[in-house]
């Protein structure tokens, strides 16, 4: 994929995570964003980070002690992960649930 496609779709991934993070209660997790990363922070300090890999042409999200690499599936218009394949929105839903102790809506 050419690296204007790349940073499109990127971009409105990250915004889409922003844009669900700040219907949080800020009590609970607080989700700032800064060029091409979304840091969402909990109460106790801990934050889970999504973050574009242009390097890669990847989405990269830390959550605890975990990591996973997101390369975009043109067929399904998703970010999957290159090992499992699971979904990117789906994955960021539930460790923010985990870490929150209840399961959320898919983004």
């Amino acid at each position: 994929m050419d690296r204007s496609t790349y940073l499109t779709l990127a971009d409105e991934t990250l915004a889409r995570v922003t844009r669900w993070g700040d219907g949080f209660d800020p009590d609970e997790v607080e989700a700032t964003s800064s060029d091409g990363v979304v840091t969402l922070e909990f109460p106790d300090r801990a934050r889970f980070v999504l973050n574009r890999q242009t390097a890669a042409n990847q989405m990269w999200l830390a959550a605890g002690a975990r990591a996973w690499h997101y390369a975009w599936d043109a067929a399904r218009r998703e970010w999957r992960d290159e090992k499992d394949g699971h979904e990117l929105l789906a994955r960021v839903a539930e460790v923010v649930g985990a870490k929150l102790g209840r399961r959320l809506p898919p983004i």
